[in-house]
């Protein structure tokens, strides 16, 4: 599969009729595997990744939030946390112009990190790590040598198998993107980030919107209609703005 999709959005293809595929239950294999299997085999936006060179369904995810809100400008430099397998990172390839294909407009950079191995991705610079780490916030902004436009996370945690700690697990990597993306965000500049329904990220909610000028809740089409994740969208990054006023104010 090639690294660079072959369109920046979905094709009109998604919305054929496809055969559906049924999937045997095989030795060893659980239910719930089986089950999981045959619906991503006949999931319309596994399929319509495959023909147009994405590496997962989530880059839907992020065109649509991208379609709607359009923080993907070129010239922009795009953060990517928990960027596995890389299908947002291709996105944003694309959309800021990284790679110089319209000599016409700015050219942006995009940055990626995960904890897990990613294959290369033509038009961005991709590291292995842990954000959890104590230096990882760190390490992040010596890559990235200077100031974002865009911070976008889709890290997750992985599963314990009980609902509330997993909650609590993945509004953890949420705090700790918030807080990396308050030290490097431009002024104007977007944060975006999964969460997941469960009432612990009210806090988050309450700080957004204090340094932003515009938050946004949403559950974009390519997200599983079973699913509890939601994204939001925080745009219009006024917090050093703030700290300036502050400042000042404290002088007086």
């Amino acid at each position: 599969m090639t690294d660079k999709p072959t369109s920046g959005k979905p094709s009109s293809g998604r919305g054929q009729r496809e055969l559906r595929v049924r999937v045997k239950t095989a030795k060893g294999r659980k239910l719930s595997s089986t089950l999981w299997l045959e619906r991503q085999l006949n999931d319309p936006y596994v399929i319509q990744a495959r023909k147009d060179g994405y590496r997962g369904r989530a880059a839907y995810k992020i065109l649509e939030l991208d379609d709607r809100y359009g923080f993907l400008k070129p010239g922009a430099r795009v953060v990517d946390l928990g960027c596995a397998p890389g299908g947002w990172c291709q996105v944003a390839v694309v959309r800021v112009n990284a790679l110089g294909q319209n000599p016409k407009k700015p050219v942006g950079f995009v940055l990626g990190v995960d904890l897990q191995e990613v294959e290369p991705i033509s038009g961005a610079e991709i590291h292995l790590l842990d954000f959890l780490d104590d230096d990882a916030d760190e390490k992040v902004k010596g890559w990235l040598g200077g100031r974002a436009d865009v911070v976008m996370s889709d890290m997750a945690a992985a599963a314990s198998g009980h609902k509330g700690t997993d909650h609590l697990r993945i509004v953890a990597l949420i705090e700790a993107a918030l807080a990396f993306a308050f030290d490097v965000l431009e002024d104007g500049g977007t944060f975006v980030t999964k969460v997941l329904a469960g009432g612990a990220e009210n806090a988050m909610q309450v700080m957004l919107k204090k340094n932003f000028r515009k938050v946004a809740n949403v559950k974009p089409p390519a997200s599983r209609a079973d699913s509890s994740e939601k994204f939001v969208v925080a745009q219009g990054y006024r917090g050093r703005e703030l700290a300036a006023a502050a400042a000042e104010a404290d002088e007086d």
